[in-house]
């Protein structure tokens, strides 16, 4: 039995970790510019350290309309950028 609560605790304290390590970070920013019908934005960032990208103003591609739509000219959003199929893609903003 006390064999068996220790690898109940070692499999959920390695769930929990294998979780952090997939959490994706969010950066903030300010959109410059929103092209819906090209469905990319610009934005003025701060460092993207999960790619290793130092604070700029850049175009990223956009995911889906649901993000467009909660992108503004002048707000300041958190977003998370990845590379997906090689292009730099917004694909999460709160």
């Amino acid at each position: 039995m006390k064999t068996l609560i220790k690898l109940t605790l070692a499999s959920a304290l390695a769930l929990g970790a294998a979780y952090g390590a997939l959490a994706q970070e969010f950066t903030k920013a300010t959109v410059k510019k929103v092209d819906a019908k090209a469905k990319k934005v610009t934005l003025i960032h701060e460092e993207l350290k999960s790619l290793e990208m130092p604070a700029m103003t850049m175009v990223f591609r956009v995911q889906d309309d649901a993000i467009l739509e909660k992108l503004k000219e002048g707000a300041n959003v958190e977003f998370v950028a990845e590379r997906v199929n090689g292009k730099l893609t917004v694909t999460q903003v709160k």
